[in-house]
């Protein structure tokens, strides 16, 4: 997993919830007392955020040991014990429903990831997540995306020149748009792709007549229309449908050819997975 974001994220986590110490467990639990607990699944899905984890438990306590037994990425049934974590009881506790917030939404988002992908597995067409995250936690929840079996779309503004209906608009069309990105890049000697989104045929034309782009999203097409925009454009960008999508329609969308389609809904509209730390009695 990155550490561009995800390790200030940590500690963040760490000072909202713990602040100026755990009382609860320092109240009552011996400053040396030692304990084991077991991380319990507690509905069907895709398991996500072991490794984030990880990372929490050896910024808490670095002499917290954990046994893995399912990774990111597998399938996991009710009953299933994903890890063990063993080591001093209020440090485990101080991690408990740190790692649990983030690895129940991350399996959450996993999860549903792993249903559309599924729906569309035999054919070319891949999902796409978007920048509908949850600020701050965007690193985490396109990882989640990735372990689901989706692909990430750009992570932020930095990392795609993606000229959307409002840029076209205020860049006085679509032309200037495309032609102005092009000579943004090579000024700057950025090394990104352009897309453009495009809300009908005559905007299309004028990106096929315009050229200099990577891949052309057919926005709020129907289905009929983006079989036959994917039949205009014929292999010479690539294509992405977005809007509206849902996973009734996923597969007659992805029937049409194209190679992307991008969903908003795996990463703003899940639940997250029911998982449990629950203590293992010696």
């Amino acid at each position: 997993m990155k550490n561009i974001y995800t390790d200030k994220l940590i500690e963040i986590a760490i000072a909202e919830d713990i602040g100026d110490g755990d009382h609860t467990s320092l109240s009552c639990i011996p400053a040396t007392a030692q304990g084991k607990v077991k991380l319990l699944v507690k509905e069907q899905g895709i398991l996500s955020g072991v490794e984030i984890t990880k990372k929490i438990l050896k910024k808490i306590d670095p002499d917290l040991k954990i046994e893995v037994f399912i990774n990111d990425g597998e399938k996991i049934n009710v009953g299933d014990i994903a890890f063990e974590i063993s080591g001093k009881t209020i440090s485990i506790l101080q991690a408990e429903r740190l790692l649990l917030n983030f690895m129940q939404r991350m399996s959450g988002i996993a999860t549903q990831t792993s249903i559309y992908a599924d729906k569309i597995k035999d054919l070319k067409t891949k999902v796409l997540d978007t920048r509908k995250t949850t600020p701050g936690l965007r690193e985490i929840e396109k990882q989640a995306v990735k372990t689901g079996g989706g692909m990430n779309h750009r992570m932020g503004l930095y990392d795609m020149i993606m000229l959307k209906d409002n840029h076209v608009d205020f860049a006085g069309g679509i032309k200037n748009a495309i032609n102005s990105a092009n000579k943004y890049i090579e000024k700057n000697n950025k090394n990104i792709k352009i897309e453009i989104e495009v809300r009908n045929f005559d905007e299309l034309n004028q990106v096929l007549e315009t050229g200099n782009v990577h891949r052309i999203m057919l926005d709020n097409f129907t289905v009929e229309d983006t079989k036959k925009a994917v039949d205009l454009i014929s292999g010479r960008y690539e294509t992405e449908s977005s809007g509206g999508i849902t996973l009734e329609t996923l597969r007659e969308y992805a029937l049409c050819g194209v190679d992307f389609i991008s969903i908003g809904a795996l990463t703003h509209q899940i639940k997250s997975l029911d998982l449990s730390l629950k203590a293992v009695s010696n």
